[in-house]
């Protein structure tokens, strides 16, 4: 069916791709440094401060009374470092409703604001206080560190406005720094008045300094949306941990980084202040997945609460002193110790989808001239999607109703929302209503007067004119989402050639190895998150529900999934290779008939055929 001299061909504009993606190469940036001692930070007050508050406030609930409680007692404590005239803060609180772990509730942010001696962009040091479990020690540890960074500042001039916030809802979806993000630009106009102009020049999250559990990488860069913070704004927080904290802060590995770029999510509130365009990253001893739930949650060390305290007054120090942060996500590749600029990459992918893009429009034409139904077909692999979108539509009812109670936005570690009996129920529902919609696809396929069984000579075409332009879309959104799609659009080539099809098992292991990129993609997001198998399907749920996975977003992912679907079937449809004519009684037939025709000659031979 495809011409394969033609597909070899198309490979040749990859190969000056690559060579050009090779010169591309580019040296990382900097960190920014400080000349100033961190010494002002005292490890033990903040570590006495952490256990009084820790002592005070066990529950922390976002919204519930301890929550609250706990914002006045620091809304009170940064009000006690005087007022801007004499140094100190102007302290404010605002008050909102928002998606939380335990549904919809009143949450409070308390914004403290120090002006510098110049219009600079401020700089935003925030912290969440509630937490999902009592007695969150580690948890609390960013909010105890916050108020003894606010007494350093208070005692000393910065060139920039410094701004401290301690937001809730952290323990899930986020809510505290998205209503931060949301209001940038009036907290911008108030920090204006001091001095500062907004919008903020970049943010340090403060969350998990005194855990002693350690996760690898400490500073956590990743976005909900496409991008990460960057990259001179990552090395300036880790290089400062290297000198204050003596450990190594690690970096993201190019796995992880390609997760993150492919299917944007990130646990932390770092997340959704990049996702806004705030420049930002999340420290934290856990790494992504944070401090560990009960029963195995850790202890605190007032060591690395001292050492990690000081870090971030260093990297502070450095970016008050420094040129303004890139504001520019950072979409590069950082591999060891260089980067590959995302057009690069996005030049790569696309001279990938050459390959297949020209195959399958030769294959289209070829089978036009045999008048082949493939628009029929087509529309049988696009029905194949249903299913699929109706799981999605049923999951943003549930979230719309309210039916599962706490649908934040924004992703939620399995310690905050874990796989229990409301979980088990929706993840139930959607599966149940996955295999209604499969039925109802039969008859709806029946009703159209199409067979529920693939053609083998038009269906695997018919999928690749589904998948093709899908990568092609996909591509233009996000080239690191359609490297997803590669090994499928190559791969299934073979499925949707006739003759070069392998048996059953053969084609099983060519789809399997279709979807290894999406199974490494989950499997990465499991092992960071600390996800089961239950857990994975209820972050997928909640994903859906609280409208994190936008209705475009679930379009295109479910006619992949439905293009996955037509594939299986015509793998699982596949026939046994051609193993020679049939036997008659058992006597083998030799004789050749007009549809076994193979040539000049093979019906015995003719005088111009004999060998000389």
């Amino acid at each position: 069916m495809f011409n394969w001299r033609l597909y070899r061909a198309a490979f040749v504009p990859f190969l000056f791709a690559l060579a050009i993606a090779a010169f591309s190469l580019g040296a990382r940036p900097l960190p920014l440094t400080s000349t100033l001692a961190p010494d002002a930070f005292e490890g033990a007050p903040a570590y006495a401060e952490l256990r009084s508050l820790a002592a005070r406030f066990p529950h922390r609930r976002p919204g519930s009374r301890g929550d609250e409680l706990l914002a006045a007692y620091v809304a009170h404590k940064l009000e006690g470092l005087g007022g801007t005239a004499g140094g100190g803060f102007s302290v404010g609180t605002y008050h909102f409703d928002a998606q939380t772990i335990d549904g919809e509730r009143p949450l409070t942010t308390v914004i403290a604001q120090r002006p510098g001696s110049t219009s600079a962009a401020p700089i935003l040091i925030l912290a969440h206080r509630d937490a999902a479990a009592p007695d969150a020690e580690a948890e609390l540890s960013g909010t105890a560190a916050l108020l003894e960074l606010a007494r350093v500042f208070a005692a000393r001039e910065t060139k920039r406005t410094i701004v401290l916030a301690s937001t809730s809802g952290g323990s899930g979806g986020d809510a505290g720094a998205a209503q931060l993000a949301g209001a940038e630009s009036e907290i911008g106009g108030t920090a204006a008045e001091g001095g500062g102009q907004g919008p903020f020049d970049a943010a340090i999250v403060l969350g998990d300094l005194a855990g002693a559990q350690a996760h690898r990488p400490f500073v956590v860069p990743f976005s909900d949306g496409l991008g990460s913070a960057p990259l001179e704004l990552q090395r300036t927080v880790a290089d400062a941990i290297t000198n204050e904290a003596g450990m190594n802060p690690g970096s993201p590995s190019v796995l992880g980084q390609l997760a993150h770029l492919a299917f944007p999510l990130a646990a932390g509130e770092q997340g959704v202040l990049n996702a806004h365009g705030l420049p930002a990253v999340l420290v934290q001893v856990s790494g992504e997945s944070g401090p560990p739930a009960p029963p195995r949650r850790d202890a605190v060390s007032a060591e690395r609460l001292e050492g990690f305290g000081r870090a971030v007054l260093s990297a502070v120090d450095a970016l008050d002193t420094a040129p303004d942060i890139s504001q520019a996500m950072q979409t590069s590749l950082l591999l060891q110790r260089k980067t590959m600029p995302a057009w690069a990459l996005r030049l790569l992918v696309l001279t990938l989808l050459l390959p297949p893009l020209i195959a399958v429009a030769d294959g289209l034409a070829r089978l036009r001239r045999r008048r082949m139904p493939v628009g029929r077909w087509t529309a049988w692999t696009l029905s194949c999607a249903l299913p699929f979108f109706s799981c999605a539509l049923f999951a943003y009812l549930l979230g719309w109703l309210g039916i599962l109670g706490a649908t934040p936005a924004e992703p939620v570690l399995p310690s905050a929302l874990p796989f229990d009996g409301t979980a088990v129920t929706a993840v139930v529902a959607v599966v149940l209503t996955f295999a209604l919609a499969w039925l109802l696809w039969r008859v709806l396929v029946r009703r159209m007067g199409w067979s529920t069984r693939p053609d083998p000579e038009v269906a695997g075409l018919s999928v690749l004119l589904v998948a093709v332009p899908i990568g092609l879309v996909v591509w233009a959104v996000d080239p690191f989402t359609a490297l997803l799609l590669l090994p499928a659009l190559h791969l299934w080539l073979l499925l949707a050639s006739p003759e070069l099809r392998p048996r059953r098992l053969g084609s099983l292991a060519l789809l399997a190895l279709a979807l290894a990129p999406l199974a490494v993609l989950v499997f990465f997001y499991a092992h960071q998150l600390g996800l089961g198998a239950g857990g994975v399907a209820w972050t997928g749920v909640l994903l859906l529900a609280g409208g994190h996975v936008g209705p475009g977003a679930a379009i295109l992912w479910s006619l992949a999934f439905g293009c996955v679907a037509a594939a299986a079937m015509l793998a699982v449809c596949s026939l046994p290779t051609f193993a020679g004519p049939p036997a008659v009684d058992g006597v083998e037939v030799t004789i050749r008939g007009p549809m076994s025709y193979a040539g000049p000659g093979s019906l015995g031979g003719t005088e111009s055929a004999l060998r000389r």
